[in-house]
């Protein structure tokens, strides 16, 4: 009797297609690293020989003031590049962020303030403003001050350790919304009260300057200042590089989730308090570069700084040049920055009527911003677009 066999097994088993995943996107793509590289030619080479080589009198001579100017409002885009990484990508509306500004201008202006030495009005080395208060020696936070290495380890420290506890505490209480920007401008507001007070070691009411060297070497310069707009204008595009590989990798795409359903992402099992604390903090220590090399550029540094309408402004400039697109805040920055010196020479009653009135208009007929205008006017001009 014969017994049936069972069915025969293939020789070689079939094996199953390969799971493909889609190539990363590049960081730029060519177009974006050409122009990526004239702005850095521009920022190094092309500023440089206009101020420095260009005689005054030529139409092509970039004066120092505009050297100034755009160096500052370099800084100031910045602070609106990392409000964007918050905001536009992850959907926190921070109205204090110019208190980690001020923190790294603060920073700096100690240092800057330790290098007059005894060229100060009382020849002493105290600074100025604590011989007048009858100081005998410096308090316990000045203590590194004289150190440029332990100046920019600071820059970078003193922001992102406040914007660490503050974000903890807050994104752990899941404060979020109007309350979180409620708070953030409370934090900004109390701090600016705390360095009015003379008895804090900063300046009281009159802050820090009449500055006088940076490395043993004089601030007042052309070649200092230009040395400055340079160094600012390397930290603004390498700060966009930063911020791009952020947004275009995983950590970015929770970032966005967060943003657009946290509920949703927590039901897939990302705790979204490491994602919010990351970005929160590296927003600050961008914040804290740019008031650091916003100090020796301006010259000066007191409380102001962290007034209510600064925050909001740096709001403003992310709103009017575009959330979540990177680009947009900076030129947001430069639009409103622009506007701003130029109608405050002109009309210097009608500056805050304007600035209300442009953030009115962009959030009524322009919600993407000026860069998401231009994308919209491209993509009805292009040949595939639809009638």
């Amino acid at each position: 009797m014969t017994t049936s066999s069972s069915p025969s097994t293939p020789a070689a088993a079939v094996a199953a297609p390969a799971l493909q995943l889609p190539a990363p996107a590049p960081l730029l793509t060519r177009t974006g690293w050409s122009a990526f590289a004239a702005a850095l030619i521009v920022v190094c080479a092309v500023a440089p020989l206009l101020n420095l080589w260009v005689p005054a009198g030529s139409p092509l001579h970039l004066s120092d003031y505009a050297v100034a100017l755009l160096g500052k409002i370099m800084c100031y885009a910045i602070c609106a590049l990392a409000m964007d990484l918050i905001w536009g990508y992850t959907g926190i509306l921070s109205l204090g962020h110019g208190l980690f500004f001020a923190l790294g201008g603060y920073v700096m202006g100690m240092y800057l303030m330790r290098q007059i030495g005894r060229d100060g009005n009382y020849h002493s080395d105290l600074p100025d403003f604590m011989v007048f208060l009858d100081w005998k020696e410096l308090p316990w936070h000045w203590a590194l001050s004289d150190s440029f290495a332990a100046t920019l380890i600071l820059v970078l420290a003193v922001p992102g350790v406040i914007a660490f506890v503050f974000g903890y505490f807050a994104f752990r209480s899941r404060i979020k919304g109007v309350y979180f920007s409620i708070i953030t401008q409370a934090l900004t507001y109390a701090a600016m009260l705390l360095f009015f007070r003379n008895e804090t070691g900063f300046g009281g009411n009159n802050g820090f300057t009449d500055f006088k060297r940076i490395l043993g070497m004089p601030l007042a310069t052309q070649n200092m200042r230009m040395t400055l707009f340079v160094l600012t204008g390397v930290a603004l595009l390498g700060f966009f590089l930063l911020a791009r590989w952020l947004v275009r990798s995983k950590f970015g795409r929770v970032l966005q989730a967060v943003r657009d359903a946290e509920t949703r992402v927590m039901f897939s099992g990302y705790s979204p308090l490491p994602y919010k604390l990351t970005i929160w903090t590296i927003s600050a220590m961008m914040c804290g570069v740019a008031g650091a090399l916003y100090v020796p550029q301006v010259g000066i540094i007191n409380p102001g700084e962290m007034s209510a309408a600064n925050s909001i402004e740096i709001a403003v400039w992310a709103a009017v040049g575009g959330r979540a697109t990177l680009i947009g805040p900076i030129v947001g920055a430069f639009i409103v920055n622009g506007a701003k010196s130029w109608l405050t020479v002109t009309a210097p009653e009608f500056w805050l009527y304007f600035l209300g009135a442009l953030f009115i208009a962009v959030t009524l007929f322009l919600p993407h911003g000026v860069v998401g205008l231009v994308k919209k006017l491209k993509s009805k001009t292009s040949p595939g677009a639809a009638p």
